[in-house]
This record gives structure tokens, C-alpha cells and sequence, in this order.
């Protein structure tokens, strides 16, 4: 299952070559490497409404899939704790690899938080851990879409999923501007779910490394120890935020 493609899921955009994707990336590393010396000379732009309607629209999309996820799971009766992929072509095993797909979709859309970070000259929060994680986002799933779209990964997507509509939430009620800002004093505990998110996707992938369970452990692995360089750098911008910022 680690090796072959799903014949499902290979005509779809973006999924048959790992050439557009990699095209993708290599553009989004030009735009994070040139795009704050294109903006040193000229005035930062406010996007308000842009970014609004892109950060509303990610909630309804995030609100999509999260609900897509849950639903197809609690029908098809998966299991939380081990499930291999569903490579048929019955409605519910064609609609979790279609959600699978609009997941990996939402992580090329989600580039565009970058580049508005850019054109707003905010480029101090275009930081390491933000391209490391939006970048890689961009082949994790395109992986996960051309070779196991369903099974074990659902869990991920649905988590994440989740956590999204609450941070593109935020995000929009932020791109309001200042008068907002005192409605924002949630932003740690955002974090702090962020953080859970992972516990949760290390410990459900972990799992099933030391049971017997038909889906591949190469998957398995991969998300793991992804998942724990998340988990560090996050806690270290937690750490650099919320304790040593406010000592």
C-alpha cells in the first residue's frame, strides 16, 4: 500500500506528479526569499476586506471538511484507534479520498497567508516555523492524497480541520483592525489548542507503530516524527510568547 498510487485519486489536480507541487513550493520560497526587498520601497498595503472575506471563506471551508470528516467516519463506522484506507469506489470510500483532496487543496490556498503577511510588511512574522509548516504541509498531503487518501489519515485532517475554523476565526476578527483587539484575548489558548491538536495526532499515530494495524507504518512513522517538530517549535514559540515575552 506504501508504494502504489491510488488509481482513485491519480487524475485529480495536482495529484499525479510530484512536479506541480514541487512547482508550488519553489514558487511560495521565491516570494518568502524576494518578496519583503519588492516591498522595502513601497507603501504596505491595509487588505482589510480582502482578508476578510479569505479568512471567512477558510472558516466555512475549515468548517466543510472538519464536518465531512465526522460525518463520513461516524457513517462508515471507522475506528478511532486503527483504520486502513478504503480503496473502494463505494459513495462513502470515494467521499473521504474527495475530502482527503480538498484537505491537501486547503494547504496550497493556505500559502496566501504568507504573502498577504508580505504585501502588509509584517515580515517579522513570517518566521521559521511559518514556512517550515506551510511548506510542508504542501507534500505531507499531497503523499497522504496519492497513496492513502482515508484510513488513519482522516484523524489528522479532522483535527486539524477543526482547529482551523477557530484560528481563521480569529484571524478575521483581526484583519477588523484595532478596535478588535480587546476581543482577542483568546489568542493563548488558540495556541494551547494547537499544542493539544498535536498530543493528540503523535499519540493516535504512535498507536498504531506497536499494534497490528493494515495501514502502512511508513505513513505511520512519517506523521509521528513530523508532528513532534511541530509540537517543539510550537512550544518554543509558546514559550518565547506567552512566559518569557511577559517577564
Amino acid at each position: 500500500l506504501f508504494c502504489f498510487p491510488d488509481p482513485r485519486t491519480d487524475p485529480w489536480p495536482l495529484v499525479y506528479s510530484p512536479l506541480p507541487v514541487t512547482l508550488v513550493f519553489t514558487s511560495y520560497l521565491f516570494v518568502v526569499a524576494l518578496g519583503p526587498s519588492c516591498m522595502r520601497q513601497r507603501r504596505r498595503l491595509e487588505l482589510r476586506a480582502l482578508l476578510l472575506a479569505y479568512n471567512l471563506a477558510m472558516v466555512a471551508l475549515s468548517s466543510y471538511m472538519f464536518y465531512e470528516f465526522l460525518v463520513i467516519s461516524v457513517l462508515a463506522n471507522y475506528s478511532y484507534l486503527c483504520q486502513p484506507v478504503d480503496y473502494s469506489r463505494s459513495e462513502l470510500g470515494m467521499r473521504m479520498a474527495r475530502v482527503c483532496w480538498w484537505f491537501f487543496f486547503s494547504k496550497v490556498i493556505e500559502l496566501l497567508d504568507t504573502v498577504f503577511l508580505i504585501l502588509r510588511k509584517k515580515q517579522e512574522q513570517v518566521t521559521f516555523l511559518h514556512v517550515y509548516h506551510h511548506g510542508s504541509m504542501l507534500f505531507n498531503w499531497w503523499s497522504g492524497v496519492k497513496y492513502v487518501p482515508g484510513g488513519q489519515a482522516f484523524f489528522v485532517g479532522m483535527l486539524n480541520s477543526f482547529v482551523h475554523i477557530f484560528m481563521y476565526g480569529y484571524y478575521a476578527l483581526a484583519s477588523l483592525g484595532p478596535r478588535m483587539r480587546r476581543h482577542l484575548w483568546w489568542k493563548r489558548y488558540l495556541t494551547i489548542l494547537q499544542l493539544c491538536q498535536f498530543v493528540a495526532i503523535a499519540a493516535h499515530s504512535s498507536y498504531n507503530l506497536f499494534t497490528e494495524c493494515p495501514f502502512p507504518d511508513g505513513f505511520n512513522t512519517a506523521v509521528f516524527l513530523y508532528v513532534l517538530s511541530l509540537l517543539a517549535l510550537f512550544l518554543h514559540f509558546y514559550y518565547r510568547t506567552y512566559i518569557r515575552g511577559k517577564r
